[in-house]
């Protein structure tokens, strides 16, 4: 992803930019506080249970928007970072548990002509419609599945420089996300008992950290299904973007859910978060309680932590054949389960140093603590029906497989300026970021298409559009509405003289609407960080989420699941500009509040978690690709 800083300060942003002339200045507004009933009575015991509660979650919910808050990139100043890159400190990407045992996986064909094994192999945009037939779970399709979600894609290699690039991006290729394979039951020719495994992306290999008693997980997972769990290691993003990090980490979590959502979906198997478990059970099941507990100084500081090095649990997902009738999953008997077999496992290997020296980002840490869920045993699991997405121009793809589209993704550097799409193609792309897929009369809210199928909540990001080269689209500033509960309080929020009308060709059951119309080309590149490749893509974005009101009505713990849902939307975007012969990166690097005023936004019931932007790529000649298997003998 491009995250460039740089710090020249701009000349008035808004000036050019037709009937909005002097916008009114951003003001943060206080956070309203909780209501609550006044009695000249002595409150009872159950009272002042429910007001140390609510104090509480008003004292989270503070720190987490003080976080967002001192994390915004500003036109004078940019949110606290290293000044330098400490080179001979880079965190290593490649995380091993030492002496664990290593299963390897298989490999596949990659090149152009012959790019998937299997003849029968499902074309990327088919998916959209419908999934294939489950296949069984086997040593080949487990490692199909590694293969085309979370493995290396390619080595990059110039003068003295080489570095790997993988299937799931991450900002700044720093690759904070670990993955972890929990087989409820024993695969043939991988392993003979249900274990807890770690994935070794270099290797394409599994680390085999524990092993589970048989029978463990039967009563509580359907047939022919596994666990794949995320973690994050803040310090590997830290390392380059400071206080900014615990964003761009969660951004990557998304696009890894993305990633395995899409591998899966190729193979007939359908995903979901098992987002009822809270942080505690998740830390057992992917074995991360062997890490020593990290002491949070009191502020930034420098020095040797190699605590700091330790695996924040993200979420775990469950992995199921497609077409599976619902089950009943007891959220509590699990957990209980979990907490009480799962520590006295024999976990195997000692995780790698990263880096010999560390700088501590205290907030990052203070904040990840804050955000953690706790077990939510009322959940329900839900097996959604498989809903469809709109087709509007398949003859926009190219007839490439899932595996041609997922492992050729690349994130461009710099983008043409030329490169124009089609005005269907345009609209086929916003198809595939709908969460609800084509549903005549339906409103956008629910998840239900791939791969937003996999997170279990309403829709709650948006995407404001800066249109450059469409055919027969006008330049402007476009709004995607992805969850349209929230249409007429959008409206409300953003500025009066915004039109609100259907672009010309617009399928009805889209819900894209212009803006204004203008030349916004130097607009997007100054909101991007003066970023070139903001202007010279055919379009780029700004993902908006609905952030107070929904960290009030469902908890603080949504903070990181905001910016997963933008990473999975960044994913599709990613895979629809390959399957239709462009490219695409993602911004973390934007000015918050100026995108906020260009909107009208006020206060942070909408706040701007991400950028995109989709276009021609300019191909450096000087970078020589490297197969990703075997790759040359470096951490890189």
């Amino acid at each position: 992803m491009s995250l460039l800083l740089r710090n020249p300060l701009p000349p008035s942003l808004f000036h050019f930019i037709p009937s909005i002339n002097n916008p009114s200045s951003f003001q943060s507004q206080a956070m309203a506080s909780f209501s609550s009933s006044s009695s000249p009575s002595t409150p009872s015991t159950e009272q002042q249970k429910q007001q140390q509660n609510q104090n509480l979650d008003q004292n989270k919910l503070s720190h987490v928007l003080k976080y967002h808050n001192q994390t915004k990139h500003h036109f004078n100043r940019y949110a606290r970072g290293p000044h330098g890159l400490d080179w001979a400190n880079q965190p290593n990407p490649f995380r091993r548990y030492l002496s664990s045992p290593l299963l390897p996986l298989l490999h596949f064909p990659t090149d152009d002509n012959n790019a998937d094994d299997d003849a029968n192999a499902p074309l990327y945009n088919s998916l959209f419609h419908s999934l294939p037939s489950p296949q069984p779970i086997s040593k080949t399709t487990i490692s199909k599945f590694l293969y085309d979600s979370l493995a290396l894609s390619a080595w990059k290699t110039t003068g003295f420089s080489t570095w790997s690039l993988r299937v799931n991006p991450s900002s700044g290729n720093l690759h904070p996300t670990e993955a972890y394979v929990i087989a409820p039951n024993s695969i043939e020719s991988l392993f003979d008992t249900p274990c807890v495994c770690h994935y070794a992306p270099k290797e394409h290999a599994l680390e085999v950290r524990a092993k589970i008693p048989p029978g463990f997980f039967k009563k509580f997972f359907p047939l022919n299904s596994f666990l794949v769990g995320l973690s994050s290691i803040f310090w590997r993003e830290a390392w380059k973007y400071g206080e900014r990090a615990f964003r761009y980490c969660n951004h990557d979590v998304g696009h890894a859910v993305g990633a395995v959502a899409m591998a899966a979906a190729g193979l007939g198997w359908d995903v979901k978060i098992l987002d009822g478990l809270g942080c505690e059970e998740l830390k057992y099941l992917m074995g991360l309680h062997v890490f020593p507990e990290f002491e949070v100084p009191s502020r930034a500081v420098m020095g040797k932590f190699p605590e700091i090095e330790f695996e924040h649990p993200d979420c775990v997902m469950l992995v199921y054949p497609s077409g599976s009738q619902g089950f009943d999953l007891d959220y509590k008997e699990l957990s209980n389960a979990i907490l009480e077999s799962f520590p006295e496992l024999e976990w195997k290997g000692k995780p790698n140093s990263l880096s010999k020296e560390h700088v501590c980002w205290d907030i990052i840490y203070r904040t990840s603590e804050i955000v953690k869920k706790p077990l939510t045993s009322g959940d329900r699991f839900l097996v959604d029906p498989f809903q469809s997405s709109g087709s509007y121009s398949e003859g926009s793809y190219k007839g490439y497989s899932v595996r041609q589209v997922v492992r050729k993704r690349r994130s461009a550097v710099d983008m043409d300026g030329v490169t124009g799409i089609q005005r269907d193609t345009f609209y086929q792309i916003m198809s595939h970021c709908l969460p609800s897929g084509c549903q005549p009369g339906g409103k956008q809210r629910r998840q239900l298409a791939l791969p937003y199928r996999a997170l279990p909540w309403d829709a709650e990001v948006h995407a404001a559009l800066f249109v450059h080269r469409v055919v027969d689209v006008p330049q402007g500033l476009y709004f995607l509405v992805r969850n349209e509960d929230h249409l007429g309080e959008l409206k409300k929020a953003m500025r009066p003289d915004f039109v609100w009308a259907k672009p010309e060709g617009c399928p009805n059951e889209l819900p894209l609407y212009e803006l204004l119309r203008f030349d916004c080309q130097r607009l997007a590149k100054q909101l991007s960080c003066h970023q070139e490749i903001a202007s010279d893509g055919c379009f780029s974005l700004g993902m908006l989420a609905r952030l107070e009101p929904t960290l009030r009505e469902k908890n603080v713990w949504m903070y990181p699941r905001l910016f997963w849902e933008t990473g999975v939307l960044g994913q599709v975007l990613y895979l629809e500009a390959h399957a239709v012969g462009i490219s695409a990166t993602g911004i973390g690097c934007f000015f918050d509040d100026p995108v906020h005023q260009l909107l009208g936004f006020e206060g942070s019931t909408y706040q701007s978690l991400y950028h995109f932007t989709v276009g021609g790529p300019v191909l450096d000649k000087r970078i020589m690709s490297l197969p990703a298997y075997p790759g040359p003998n470096v951490d890189a």
